[in-house]
């Protein structure tokens, strides 16, 4: 089949680019590698992706419906859509905030226009994130749960994102998913990130910041995991009225449209996150105490009920196999 990824050269993107493309799908790449972080990174992961016969890449930007509808007219056969290219971030959303609005938001109503071009199109699959749930103090998280009170203009764009989806299912009955990724890292994961960093600074005896004083914890998500519930998903278009073998009601709102979230359903401290990286290093962490950022939230963790009965979703990697992992990697990218 064929599939539009945008962000291809970003993390999760890379990764489910490349993983479309070992099973033998053709994916028509797009990112417009943005400096945000280390764009020799970027150019590093599109590299192992040219060298598939059936990846075509395109620098465009999201946020220009003209640049984004060329490529659709040049690839009329696109049958799924799996946009994750995003200007991703919390604290940077306090610096540039206008970026978080064209691309986020901007760019994601291109891309839903777009779909709506594609005559093929089986199913729109995008990417929103646990940082909607904001002020939310019920845990685990529930895609249920009321998502109206976001603490960074990050989050509320992923939020809009998804009432605007919604809005496009119900208006055009477009099949489409959101999905909600919880704190994703890994192999060839991005340098603002608290695993790379983390790893980057202990490796270089340079201090890392820990915020709030430590007392945080995160729903960390190994990217296999993530790529494994994006391409499971993808199968699975929604539809209105369906319901699962076991009777749990998908979707009751006569909306094709469905969220879920991919994590690993399992809240880590980071003090332990901390450790494990000391383990995998074999180097002691020089630890700056710092209070809570704007913009982040104490503690996030995933329910993962409904991802599991309703497409099998079930991580597999551990926090200190998938950061051993990582380090690994590190290692062997950077030769160090």
């Amino acid at each position: 089949m064929k599939v539009l990824v945008t962000g291809a050269a970003g993390f999760i993107g890379f990764h489910t680019a490349k993983a479309l493309l070992e099973r033998g799908d053709q994916v028509v790449g797009i990112d417009l590698m943005t400096d945000y972080y280390d764009v020799d990174l970027k150019k590093a992961r599109l590299s192992v992706l040219e060298e598939f016969v059936g990846f075509s890449f395109y620098k465009t930007d999201i946020s220009k419906q003209d640049d984004v509808f060329s490529v659709i007219l040049e690839h009329q056969d696109i049958e799924y859509i799996i946009h994750l290219a995003a200007q991703p971030g919390v604290r940077y959303s306090l610096e540039n905030p206008y970026a978080y609005i064209e691309t986020n938001v901007m760019g994601h109503l291109v891309m839903l226009e777009a779909a709506l071009k594609c005559p093929d199109l089986q199913h729109f699959v995008y990417a929103s994130s646990s940082s909607v749930y904001g002020e939310n103090d019920r845990l685990p998280f529930n895609p249920d749960d009321c998502v109206i009170r976001p603490v960074s203009l990050y989050a509320a764009t992923k939020a809009s994102d998804e009432l605007i989806t919604r809005t496009y299912s119900h208006l055009h009955k477009l099949p489409a998913t959101g999905l909600r990724f919880f704190t994703v890292y890994g192999p060839w994961g991005r340098p603002d990130m608290a695993a790379y960093s983390f790893v980057r600074d202990v490796m270089n005896d340079t201090p890392i910041k820990v915020f709030n004083h430590g007392d945080m914890r995160r729903d960390f998500t190994y990217i296999d995991d993530i790529v494994d519930g994006i391409l499971s998903v993808l199968a699975l278009p929604a539809a209105v009225g369906e319901v699962s073998k076991d009777e749990l009601t998908v979707n009751n709102d006569h909306v094709p449209h469905r969220v879920y979230n991919l994590g690993n359903n399992k809240t880590e401290c980071l003090k332990d996150f901390i450790e494990i990286i000391e383990a995998a290093t074999g180097k002691k962490a020089q630890q700056v105490m710092e209070p809570m950022q704007k913009g982040d939230v104490k503690e996030t963790y995933a329910d993962i009920t409904l991802s599991r009965k309703v497409f099998g979703f079930e991580p597999k990697v551990s926090l200190k196999e998938g950061m051993t992992r990582f380090v690994a990697w590190y290692r062997d990218f950077y030769n160090c």
